[in-house]
């Protein structure tokens, strides 16, 4: 029998990118969203119209669900009154339905002195809000492991692909059809990235094997580890140009950040950019083997492929 997924944030590009896989692996998939889909979904995916904050809703929604995936995307200003809320409405449905808990992690939990190479096992450290949001987060779901809320944390690091809405489409690669790209952090920092398709097919590779993992797990997923300098290299060879390299004008953002949140919550997390750091996900494959992996230069192909139809875009030239 196909066993049943509900994607919560099924609108967001995590959410869309893991309705997709479920999907394409025949799962039968449920998408959650506030609204109506803004794209259409695949063929066969059914949608559930309602709020993640209305908890009797949710859980009419998970009735039935295999796996649970809180792909929620909340406003990045407002974590501290969103996060804890749709958290335990997320556990609630989990809770009623039966169904195994899956969340897309990332690397904040490892506080604002995070070590170059990030395993399971590293010490986590709420020194900024967003780790102690995280942090409080994951804790509740390893609480309610106890009571038999089975789930699992996949980490990863910053994702590009799969739509707008990340640091390589809004500051990267953002006037990449200018001729420039913006590193926000040193050229020679290596930075943590996942490629939101092949991630997707990650947690599709786990949700199959969740039964042979304990009712509380965390893995983590390397994705692509690479300085700006090479990121930078590979967009221009991408583009099949010389590009400019400039870097983000965080001053900009800080003398900006009293008046507008979003920079004021952006400028929070510049330390990701200062401190170079790789995940370790040897526990990962050993539990799937091979992980999915799409070729660095067609992943940006495809990434980069909505800031090269801009119409300021110049042709590339050889």
């Amino acid at each position: 029998m196909r066993e049943t997924v509900l994607v919560l944030g099924a609108n967001g590009r995590i959410g869309r990118a893991l309705v997709e896989a479920f999907s394409a692996a025949g799962w039968l998939v449920l998408a959650q969203m506030r609204r109506d889909p803004t794209t259409p979904l695949p063929a066969g995916v059914s949608a559930v119209i309602c709020d993640a904050l209305d908890t009797a809703a949710l859980i009419e929604a998970a009735q039935g669900a295999d796996v649970l995936v809180n792909a929620l995307n909340p406003d990045y200003t407002r974590w501290d009154t969103l996060v804890p809320p749709l958290a335990a409405s997320v556990l609630a449905a989990a809770r009623a339905s039966g169904a195994t808990l899956m969340l897309p992690g990332n690397v904040y939990n490892f506080g604002a002195e995070l070590p170059p190479v990030l395993t399971e096992v590293t010490p986590e450290v709420a020194n900024t809000d967003k780790a102690r949001i995280r942090i409080a987060l994951e804790q509740q779901m390893r609480a309610a492991a106890e009571e038999g809320v089975r789930s699992i944390v996949i980490r990863a690091g910053d994702f590009f692909g799969g739509g707008p809405g990340s640091w390589f489409d809004l500051v990267i690669a953002k006037d990449v059809g200018k001729g420039r790209v913006t590193l926000p952090g040193p050229a020679d920092l290596p930075h943590a990235w996942a490629y939101l398709p092949d991630l997707a097919r990650v947690f599709v590779a786990v949700a199959a094997r969740r039964a042979q993992l304990a009712p509380f797990e965390t893995l983590h997923y390397a994705g692509e580890t690479l300085t700006g300098a090479e990121l930078h290299r590979a967009i221009e060879e991408v583009c099949g140009r010389s590009l400019k390299r400039a870097q983000l004008p965080w001053w900009a953002l800080r003398l900006a950040s009293p008046f507008v949140p979003i920079f004021r919550a952006l400028f929070a997390m510049r330390y990701l950019w200062l401190r170079p750091h790789r995940l370790d996900d040897a526990r990962l494959r050993q539990l799937i083997g091979t992980l999915p992996h799409t070729p660095l230069h067609r992943a940006l192909s495809t990434a980069l492929a909505p800031m090269l139809a801009r119409p300021d875009s110049s042709p590339a030239t050889a």
